[in-house]
């Protein structure tokens, strides 16, 4: 778990690799939340995709892209925020190529950026929307905004939370400048990860969720919520690879569709200095910092985030 892709190299120690590894996953090498799923599969470009649909109403849809890569959706359940949007209009959330219920990847499988973006436009066909909003988290930010790229015409808003960078080495992260004593112990235990000691992987995790909330009674709840659940270290390790190839920068300058970037301001996952540079590259965009949050805004202020993102989706 604390070998590095190769687009990573640049970083300069084993506590800061082993954190990249898990880097814009949000916190979720091993949380599933415990949320009875009600979704269905659909035949996608590179094997079964799974989704799940909620809400009702006449407002653009939502389609949520999940932290990574290599992780499932399900962490978006800790947070209220999408029954409350629900109640204007219907949300997706979906599995990712090879993540959760989705189809395993077969020996050899592609599994490219490129891939990833085929994916989410294949949901949004098999959906039928015209238009669809696109939110990104963590991760799932720089996604939105791959795909937003390709596939403009088919974006009616575009939301960035706490999103990695659009070159995605740039991304700033600070545990170990915030948190020496935590990233120490998990530097600690990284031979016995090595050798697949799983006490040594489930401390690690315990010690990485503790830095990623702003709120301790927040991260206690979340940690409440959820029960182990599954990473597919071959998606993050091939998506990462080829990220190395892209910087979406000159892209995100193009977009024309309102655009809302947000991020928690004691977010150490991804610094905010991230999202006010995609703010500042992305003409017209807004920029809101959640002032008692750290990564997951939606689940530390949910009420604020869920006003946040209405006023947003009604403006033009």
């Amino acid at each position: 778990m604390s070998s590095l892709p190769a687009t990573l190299g640049a970083c300069k120690t084993i506590v800061v690799r082993a954190l990249i590894v898990i880097l814009l996953l949000g916190p979720f090498m091993l949380a599933r939340a415990a949320y009875d799923e009600k979704g269905q599969l659909f035949d996608g470009p590179g094997g079964k995709l799974y989704y799940e649909l909620i809400g009702s109403g006449n407002s653009t849809p939502l389609v949520l892209v999940n932290g990574g890569p290599g992780f499932d959706h399900t962490y978006l359940h800790t947070s209220p925020v999408w029954d409350t949007l629900a109640k204007n209009r219907r949300i997706v959330f979906y599995d990712q190529r090879g993540n959760g219920r989705s189809a395993a990847l077969k020996p050899g499988q592609s599994c490219t950026l490129a891939d990833q973006i085929d994916d989410l436009e294949a949901l949004r066909a098999h959906l039928g929307f015209e238009k669809m909003e696109l939110l990104g988290s963590s991760w799932g930010g720089y996604l939105a905004m791959a795909y937003s790229a390709r596939h403009a015409d088919h974006v009616a808003h575009l939301i960035l939370v706490d999103s990695a960078a659009p070159k995605f080495t740039d991304t700033i992260f600070l545990f170990d400048q915030v948190f020496p004593e935590t990233t120490e112990r998990e530097a600690a235990g990284a031979f016995a990860r090595e050798f697949g000691d799983k006490a040594a992987d489930d401390a690690q995790i315990r010690e990485y969720l503790s830095m990623i909330f702003y709120s301790p009674e927040k991260r206690e709840a979340f940690l409440k919520q959820i029960v182990p659940g599954a990473y597919t270290k071959e998606v993050n390790q091939a998506v990462t690879r080829d990220l190395a190839r892209f910087d979406l920068n000159p892209e995100i300058r193009k977009f024309r569709f309102p655009a809302l970037v947000i991020t928690g301001r004691y977010d150490m996952n991804v610094a905010p200095l991230v999202a006010y540079r995609i703010h500042k590259e992305i003409p017209g965009s807004r920029f809101v910092v959640f002032e008692k949050s750290s990564h997951l805004p939606f689940t530390e202020e949910p009420e604020a985030f869920a006003r946040t993102m209405e006023e947003f989706l009604a403006s033009k």
